[in-house]
């Protein structure tokens, strides 16, 4: 959808990336590492003072106590991060559930490995799942169960008691939670976000990925960072070798600086993304969709029923080419595309500019 936009001059609604600069500290921290010599290859696993700082950052925020030399993993990207924590755990023939709609690299991850997806859906308006339903895709041969929240593309943070129903579960049938928490930091409407990791009966058994990427609005400088029991972290290490060897050595350098700032940054943060929501989403309503509210991230799902296409992927085009906004095709998100036939996900981490052109340009649309 990406390249779509480039090719049709399109606003880019599709891809979670920002269209503004990180804070100038960090750029700045990322220079001075290239002019002090921070060029060449980091310790494989992570520079020093990046994981003090990982660290450091679960230990204030959440009480976790994190030991930087033998459970944290810095990778590329929270994507890597996924991928090498799957690769280390999972035997060819397991199962890993996954909750859906999910994103888009977590069924593909899961097929890499060898292993079999068991899909738990998540129904909207509020994307909640039915517990006795997650119950009967656990069996014996459950390895794993994926987590994402906030999630991507729903935009749910999963409740305290809702990761409680998860835990129980994960301990009955001596199952890993491997958890994407890379939007931890935005979340709106008093929503507040929970490590599985941080619940009792599951420090041993949580296998915590993150990223620089969202919180700091650096996607694509690729540094993220996996939390997990020494003898798992030995395993991703080992796998995070082969994969990348290393992420990139001064802006690992960068992130010591970022992990380190006060806790009015991330209010802020949360604040800033909520207005973007409040902003967009009655600009969608207004063109005719049906949003379906997000209390974390920084997408929003839609319902295109009332647009009279035949499915998502046509009205994706239709968008892209003749309105001039780039969506994302909510079959992207599913195991069964039937399933996301009637939905788009829009991304809202854009210039307050960049949001009311889209939303001036949406308005054409009619509905049947």
């Amino acid at each position: 959808m990406t390249r779509l936009a480039v090719r049709h001059n399109a606003v880019n609604l599709a891809q979670g990336f920002p269209d503004f600069d990180p804070p100038e500290e960090i750029k700045e921290a990322a220079r001075e590492a290239i002019r002090a010599g921070f060029n060449q290859y980091a310790i494989t696993w992570g520079a020093k003072p990046l994981r003090d700082a990982i660290a450091a950052k679960y230990q204030r925020w959440y009480g976790i106590e994190i030991d930087p030399e033998r459970e944290v993993t810095v990778c590329c990207g929270a994507t890597e991060g996924m991928i090498a924590s799957l690769l280390a755990v999972i035997d060819p023939g397991d199962e890993v559930i996954v909750f859906e709609p999910f994103y888009e690299n977590y069924g593909p991850d899961a097929e890499l490995c060898g292993a079999v997806p068991r899909f738990v859906p998540l129904r909207p308006p509020a994307w909640t799942f039915d517990p006795d339903e997650l119950r009967r895709a656990f069996s014996p041969r459950t390895k794993a169960i994926i987590l994402n929240t906030p999630n991507n593309p729903t935009g749910k943070v999963f409740s305290r008691e809702e990761l409680e129903i998860i835990a129980a579960l994960c301990q009955e049938f001596d199952t890993l939670a491997i958890t994407d928490e890379i939007y931890e930091h935005i979340v709106y409407d008093g929503a507040a976000h929970v490590p599985v990791m941080s619940l009792p009966g599951m420090r041993e058994r949580s296998v915590l990925v993150n990223s620089m990427s969202k919180t700091y609005s650096v996607t694509g400088w690729r540094v993220g960072w996996v939390l997990a029991p020494p003898d798992i972290t030995a395993s991703i290490r080992k796998v995070h070798d082969f994969l990348t060897v290393g992420a990139a050595a001064p802006l690992q350098q960068a992130g010591a600086l970022a992990l380190a700032f006060p806790q009015e940054y991330y209010d802020k943060l949360a604040r800033d993304y909520a207005e973007r929501r409040d902003l967009f989403l009655p600009l969608l309503e207004r063109a005719g969709f049906r949003c379906f509210w997000p209390r974390g991230a920084y997408y929003v799902m839609t319902d295109i029923s009332n647009f009279g296409f035949p499915d998502d992927v046509s009205f994706a085009r239709h968008l892209v080419e003749r309105v001039g906004v780039a969506a994302v095709p909510g079959s992207s998100f599913f195991s069964n595309p039937v399933n996301g036939a009637s939905y788009i996900r829009f991304c809202f981490c854009k210039k307050y500019e960049t949001l009311k052109e889209a939303g001036r340009l949406l308005q054409v649309l009619t509905c049947v």
